[in-house]
């Protein structure tokens, strides 16, 4: 609910501050007071392009605040919290504008760009009459309104949960089409490497062995020579292990005269044991050990293809089994892919089967409750003193596909005239007709969730007597539900209201001035007396306004 709204050097205004009630409230003044200042006021704050011409002149700047009551609207906490704006039970919008045209917008004393102040201004108020901050002439708001007038908001939500599961899996199904010509060529690449591995014949003993053994094969000879070297010196007459033994025996003897040198002797015993199984090692190497040129050549055969194989994986030779098996696994990944997007289309089919049989069921709620909601609004237009207009939803399918909020979108159309045809509500000409139209569906949809605040602009622009009277019950019906502003010349309408703002304009010794003034009872008697006989208020006019004012109470 708007609270409070706060200008100061905008235009004509020098200083304003006004405090807003629940209910309704009315504005009036005479012509050319400047009754549109608080609408202007409002927009801006609001989010509307500003400039310069909007200071007052000789300032340097304009300012402007608003203050909402937003404890108990969660819509508005929502987006507050999305934003990182929230304060409490209250929302302040401030907009300053810079003698150079320039300007900056605030929610919550935060600097925020327009867009987001305008998003949040469409939650706060909707302003009917001829100004540019109407939302009942945007098709999104229109299906809102429908909707909300049909209590869809939980079907809807169901379907739109539908559709965002279909775009994402659609999405993931056309990147994997998507990718399909490189997996092909991929897989193509992986599958012929993957032959020339398997032709390979890898094994892992063999990898781990091959250079090794090789080195081996191909140094035979001077492994052979320098073995049988070594040997020939360990097991000759004059060897190693007959001075060995010789020399055991002759500690042996000495052993027997002096027990000290039993350490001695056992090691040299040990050595001479160690010779004799070095000698066994080495015969055993040497008998296993020959030279096959046939073999030599075959190995290095094999080391080459082994080489060239891990040059092409850009891998040690025995990490080549590894690589093959991480081959294996990619094209398995590649076979899975066509795997999972078969599954993927199955799926893509199931839900959108869900989402026909949902749309069909909304579709369906959607025509009986526009059929009934414009016969409501038809019937409200002519006791608004719109003899012979027509109100109606027309429901146009959207093209094949799958679509958020359902299978048709909304367009409100309107005839003013018998023997004219429909058109659509924004090409209603008349500022005055386009409010009555606004306010005889506003006050038929007043249960459904929609802005807090409603504000008409003259909607009482062509009619007078009874029909006046009819707009302002009307006007106090629909306050029952949300805070209505209304600006009106009528004193019919005027006199419905719960708070009275007048509006003057005086010459001063700093220019043209603009004020708001929230009446009383007795000021509020004399400007509807005001409004019924001119400038010149008689006690006749008087009687008629408190009496007006009593009948509306």
């Amino acid at each position: 609910m708007l609270l409070q709204l706060m200008v100061k050097d905008l235009a004509i205004v020098e200083e304003l501050a006004l405090s807003f009630s629940s209910g309704m409230t009315t504005v009036t003044g005479e012509t050319g007071a400047g009754k549109s200042i608080i609408l202007q006021a409002l927009s801006l704050a609001l989010g509307t392009r500003a400039d310069s011409s909007f200071v007052r002149h000789g300032k340097d700047r304009a300012d402007i605040s608003v203050v909402f009551a937003v404890e108990d609207n969660q819509t508005v906490q929502n987006f507050l919290q999305k934003y990182f704006l929230e304060d409490g039970g209250e929302c302040v919008l401030r907009r300053v504008i810079n003698a150079d045209g320039k300007s900056k917008a605030f929610i919550n004393n935060t600097s925020v760009p327009l867009s987001v102040v305008r998003s949040l201004g469409d939650l706060l108020i909707d302003m009917h009459g001829q100004n540019e901050h109407q939302l009942l002439l945007r098709p999104e708001q229109q299906l809102i309104l429908l909707d909300n007038y049909a209590q869809l908001n939980a079907h809807k939500f169901q379907l739109n949960t539908q559709v965002t599961a279909y775009k994402t899996l659609k999405t993931k199904i056309e990147d994997l089409h998507n990718s399909q010509t490189l997996a092909q060529q991929q897989k193509e690449l992986y599958t012929h490497q993957l032959n020339e591995m398997v032709d390979a014949q890898l094994n892992q003993d063999e990898l781990n062995n091959i250079e090794k053994d090789f080195k081996v094969r191909a140094n035979a000879q001077m492994l052979i020579e320098k073995t049988t070297s070594v040997l020939n010196q360990l097991e000759s007459e004059s060897g190693v292990n007959a001075e060995l033994l010789s020399l055991s025996q002759h500690l042996s003897q000495a052993l027997a005269m002096d027990d000290k040198l039993a350490n001695s002797f056992e090691l040299l015993g040990s050595a001479q044991l160690q010779t004799q199984e070095v000698i066994y090692e080495l015969n055993n190497y040497l008998s296993n050990l020959s030279i096959d040129e046939e073999s030599i050549s075959f190995m290095e055969t094999r080391i080459s293809q082994l080489h060239e194989l891990s040059r092409k994986h850009n891998c040690q030779i025995p990490d080549l089994l590894s690589v093959q098996e991480r081959i294996e696994q990619q094209l398995s990944d590649i076979d899975s892919n066509n795997t999972t997007i078969e599954q993927m289309s199955e799926q893509l089919l199931v839900i959108k089967q869900q989402y026909k049989t949902q749309t069909a069921k909304l579709s369906k709620i959607r025509e009986d409750k526009a059929k009934q909601l414009s016969k409501l609004v038809t019937d409200t237009l002519q006791v608004l003193g719109m003899s012979g207009s027509e109100f109606m939803i027309d429901l146009p399918k959207k093209t094949h596909g799958v679509h958020l909020n359902g299978a048709e979108s909304v367009d409100f159309l309107v005839k003013t005239n018998r023997g004219q045809d429909f058109k659509l509500l924004k090409k209603i000409a008349s500022g005055g007709e386009l409010s009555r139209i606004s306010l005889a569906i506003s006050v038929v949809n007043s249960n459904s969730d929609y802005t807090p605040t409603l504000i008409f602009d003259e909607v009482d622009i062509g009619i007078s007597g009874s029909v006046a009277e009819v707009v302002g019950r009307k006007l106090r019906e629909l306050a029952k539900n949300y805070q209505v502003i209304c600006i009106t010349h009528l004193a019919q309408v005027a006199a419905f209201g719960y708070q009275h703002l007048r509006v003057s304009k005086a010459q001063g010794d700093r220019g043209v001035q603009t004020t708001v003034k929230q009446l009383n009872a007795t000021d509020r008697v004399d400007e509807i007396a005001r409004i019924l006989s001119g400038s010149a208020i008689t006690d006749k006019s008087r009687k008629a306004a408190a009496e007006m004012i009593g009948f509306s109470s």
